[in-house]
């Protein structure tokens, strides 16, 4: 049995609490460390999952915790480049949350980082590590429903009665595509391997400096591309990949288990309508596992840098259509 990576996480944020602590408790050789937090109120259900966890009271603490192997960033967006490359040279492997950065220039600095120490960093991108995603890809890579030619993708919930929350502000890297269109997009780019060559649409509602709708459409080599996010409509979630002899649609495509059940309808090209579903799976846990195999040479990570720079990317894409981002 594989020695446990000792984990430690750089704040004390709801999701952390809610679901990639959790995972990280529940993979296989990875255990629950430490925390950084000044809060104790806030560290209670960390601690309530992880007896005998270490609480550091500043992140620098954990970062030089010579008792933590890898540092899991769920902070601000804006703050994720500067402590994961601060984690990386202080002999940590590093798996930050999405978004990496707000611009994909400022992601540059952590490939760097990476490559200097030689540890793993990536983005925490889980839907790469559940199976139905690596089932449709390679369904499109067959050519399973015949030539791909559009992709609808929705990802959308509410969260106006919560103005204080960080996606609501711009100071802090808020706005629907930072959150959620990292999916739409980054999934679309992932199943079909291919990179956009423009936006040909961007229709965006902005409120105090952050899209809270995002209608954008993208033009492929070989298909077109729509992408709806929003956090200022009803909780929703979709994907379709349609092509001239069948069609892909995923129902829970981005939060498998927590939104819906995992399932992929499919008809191809045999004109037979077909279904699968993976009933629970926690793609947080798969993500921990996966990124543990990567730190002992075991398999590569499914997501890197370079994949995370590629969405934002597009997402500055976007924005540079929409005519940029207003002043706040």
């Amino acid at each position: 049995m594989a020695e446990p990576i000792r984990w430690g996480i750089l704040g004390a944020s709801k999701f952390a609490a809610a679901d990639m602590a959790p995972a990280i408790n529940a993979a296989r050789d990875s255990v629950l460390a430490a925390l950084a937090t000044r809060n104790a109120e806030k560290a209670a259900p960390f601690a309530a999952l992880a007896p005998g966890l270490r609480v550091h009271g500043d992140y620098e603490a954990l970062v030089t915790d010579p008792e933590i192997d890898a540092v899991y960033v769920p902070l601000p967006h804006t703050m994720h480049v500067e402590w994961g490359i601060k984690a990386l040279q202080a002999g940590k492997h590093v798996l930050v949350e999405k978004p990496v950065a707000m611009a994909e220039a400022e992601i540059a600095p952590l490939i760097a980082a990476r490559d200097a120490t030689g540890l793993q960093a990536a983005e925490a991108y889980m839907i790469v590590h559940h199976p139905q995603w690596r089932f449709v890809r390679d369904m499109l890579a067959a050519g399973v429903i015949g030539r791909l030619r559009h992709v609808e993708a929705a990802f959308t919930y509410d969260n106006a009665s919560d103005p204080g929350n960080i996606r609501n502000q711009a100071a802090t890297g808020g706005g629907a595509l930072p959150d959620i269109g990292v999916y739409t997009i980054g999934a679309t780019r992932w199943a079909t391997g291919a990179e956009p060559e423009a936006i040909t649409h961007a229709d965006i509602e902005w409120e105090a400096g952050c899209d809270v709708v995002a209608r954008v459409s993208a033009r492929f080599p070989d298909f077109a591309a729509h992408w709806l996010t929003s956090m200022r409509l009803a909780k929703d979630q979709s994907m379709t990949f349609r092509g001239q002899g069948g069609w892909i649609h995923l129902t829970a495509p981005y939060n498998a288990a927590r939104f819906a059940e995992a399932r992929v309808q499919w008809m191809g090209t045999d004109g037979v309508r077909h279904e699968r579903s993976w009933p629970g799976l926690d793609q947080y846990v798969l993500q921990v596992e996966a990124f543990g195999a990567a730190i002992r040479g075991e398999a590569p990570f499914a997501w890197t840098l370079e994949n995370a720079a590629g969405t934002q990317r597009v997402i500055d894409m976007t924005y540079a259509a929409a005519g940029g981002r207003p002043e706040v």
